[in-house]
């Protein structure tokens, strides 16, 4: 295969949709690397999780900065450094401004535990089963300056069960969210991915069934 394009997640935590985007990344066949992780707080448990496999990391830490967008240029900085072409969000958790967000139109992605436009925000989970919905699941999408917005990539649903509390629709759309997230990326990376507007079309042939896996995988 051709080169791979180089790819940089920033997390904030434990980075359990980094740790996916790995386990992916090592694949031979895959076309993207995991080249750095970035993470605004020093004590994130995923900087260690990304040293352990190999990859490089930074700590950019929002702090003592006075502004959002003095981090922000630090921040964009260090991506342009390692030669970063995408840039994967997970569990990052700082508002970015538009100044970034256009600075990486279409070169930055995010994943959200909803099935969007519903639910953005937090506390996804209990406001779908506080509404009665009877599909829920999770999002990839391309970063716009409007929080959770933006073309969607990706979509993972699952059936939210009778017997539902949030720990337990969390967990199962956390399964949705490691599976759909590297599908999305590998989409991004190897340049089948088209955005017209608000929405995303995929270059080349896709089957009823690949289409229909890339759009709803059930957990």
């Amino acid at each position: 295969m051709g080169q791979r394009s180089r790819v940089a997640v920033l997390i904030s935590g434990r980075g359990s949709n980094m740790a996916s985007l790995l386990e992916a990344a090592a694949r031979p066949d895959y076309p993207a690397e995991i080249a750095l992780v970035v993470s605004n707080r020093p004590d994130a448990g995923g900087l260690k999780r990304a040293a352990q496999a190999g990859v490089p990391t930074a700590v950019v830490d929002h702090k003592g900065k006075g502004s959002r967008q003095v981090f922000e240029e630090e921040l964009d900085a260090r991506l342009r450094e390692a030669g970063i072409e995408i840039v994967c969000l997970a569990g990052f958790m700082r508002l970015l401004t538009p100044w970034f967000v256009n600075r990486w139109n279409d070169r930055l992605i995010n994943i959200h535990p909803a099935l969007l436009p519903s639910f953005k925000g937090l506390d996804t989970h209990a406001r779908a089963l506080a509404e009665g919905c009877r599909i829920h699941g999770a999002t990839v999408h391309f970063v716009r300056a409007e929080m959770d917005a933006g073309p969607i990539i990706v979509q993972g649903a699952i059936p939210v069960l009778d017997g539902d509390d949030e720990a337990a629709l969390a967990a199962r759309v956390l399964a949705v969210e490691h599976r759909i997230y590297p599908q999305a990326l590998a989409l991004v990376a190897s340049g089948r991915v088209r955005v017209d507007g608000m929405r995303v079309f995929l270059d080349g042939e896709v089957s009823e069934a690949t289409a229909e896996a890339l759009i709803s995988p059930q957990a």
